[in-house]
């Protein structure tokens, strides 16, 4: 990738925005969180006040802003190390800070070129298409004080060698902390969030082959088992199972559920399973509550070891890789030559969506970012 000359190493930003989903901070944030993330939806509030409980377990509080701050501190003080002034904002879809108000602040200190980096690495309704709807309907809500903004966002990065590397790295060391580790009775679970089957099947570039969401979910878990073997020399049979299903029952979801897998595991002689949250960018409520306490529940209840990677969070590869995509969207700003990084031969998703790309399948909405 060409080197700018420019005086800011991140020219033509103005910033970057940092866009995340948000979560409750207080028992009294919960219910309206909730509210906002399903509104549309026609969840029922019985389902609604459940889903609250996995929040009142932790006091109310979801750990993500947490993290996204620490993530914002952590790719401020990258950039700065590669020799660019520019600020790193922070927006959320669901909680304060929220994105319009973000945008706002930014238009009155004359930031107006932004780059987007989104905590969700893979390509899907949810995970892209989603934030970039937002952005619309922000910039929307902002009316002429958004007739300046130039909005772009980093491309999907689940195949970038930085993340496929950080993943791997957490894996190699959970597994080598475990003693008296016997291959053939462990099972290496990789774990995503779980979306409706239709929304996997429209994952894509918006021709009709979709289910790129669950192909670049085996794509990484694939790299990180070679990486795990070819680290520690141990190889472990893997799978991908998926958790935190939600909406109407009688709607199809990606499966199996992590903890249905875990029980079957046991009745087929299992012993330990690892696993492996690739599908997550942080350690947020979906990891500790259906990861750290109801599949770890699960596992005891069944009688198997139970061992959980962590994610991505801050570690050095991943705030690298996230910063090295910025560079490369700045520089295919302005218009050089790029050769996108990638850990595996597979598609190489564009920062610029194709028209049709993981549509919206409730109601059509504007959405940045992309050629529709």
């Amino acid at each position: 990738m060409a080197i700018s000359t420019d005086d800011d190493a991140l020219a033509p930003y103005d910033a970057v925005l940092l866009l995340s989903f948000g979560g409750p901070e207080a028992p009294d944030e919960v219910m309206p969180f909730l509210r906002r993330v399903t509104a549309g939806r026609d969840i029922p509030e019985e389902r609604l006040q459940e889903v609250a409980t996995h929040y009142h377990h932790f006091g109310g509080r979801s750990p993500i802003n947490d993290q996204n701050r620490a993530l914002l501190e952590a790719l401020q003080a990258e950039i700065a190390a590669r020799g660019s002034r520019i600020p790193v904002l922070w927006g959320n879809r669901n909680s304060d800070p929220f994105v319009v108000d973000t945008l706002r602040a930014a238009r009155a200190e004359g930031l107006l070129r932004l780059c987007t980096v989104v905590t969700s690495a893979y390509s899907s309704y949810s995970g892209c298409r989603q934030y970039r709807e937002d952005l619309a309907a922000a910039t929307e809500e902002l009316g002429v004080a958004a007739a300046d903004f130039v909005i772009d966002k980093i491309r999907p990065y689940a195949l970038h060698p930085g993340f496929v590397a950080v993943n791997t790295e957490r894996l190699v060391a959970t597994v080598e902390g475990l003693d008296d580790l016997d291959p053939a009775t462990t099972r290496l679970l990789f774990v995503t969030h779980s979306v409706p089957e239709a929304m996997d099947d429209t994952s894509g570039p918006g021709d009709g082959d979709g289910n790129l969401y669950v192909e670049q979910h085996l794509r990484t878990a694939a790299l990180v088992t070679q990486g795990l073997a070819e680290r520690s020399g141990v190889t472990l049979e893997q799978e991908l199972v998926f958790c935190s299903r939600s909406g109407s029952p009688r709607t199809p979801w990606l499966e199996p559920d992590v903890n249905d897998r875990i029980e079957e595991l046991a009745g087929e002689g299992v012993r330990t399973v690892v696993l492996a949250p690739i599908g997550f960018v942080s350690d947020h409520m979906e990891v500790v509550n259906d990861l750290d306490r109801e599949a770890r529940e699960t596992a005891e209840r069944v009688g198997v070891r139970f061992a959980r990677v962590p994610t991505a969070g801050t570690h050095p590869l991943f705030v690298e890789a996230l910063v090295d995509l910025v560079h490369e969207r700045a520089a295919e700003a302005r218009e050089e030559v790029v050769i996108p990084a990638q850990a595996d031969a597979g598609d190489v998703r564009p920062s610029i969506c194709a028209s049709g790309c993981c549509p919206n399948l409730r109601a059509a909405k504007p959405a940045l970012c992309g050629r529709d």
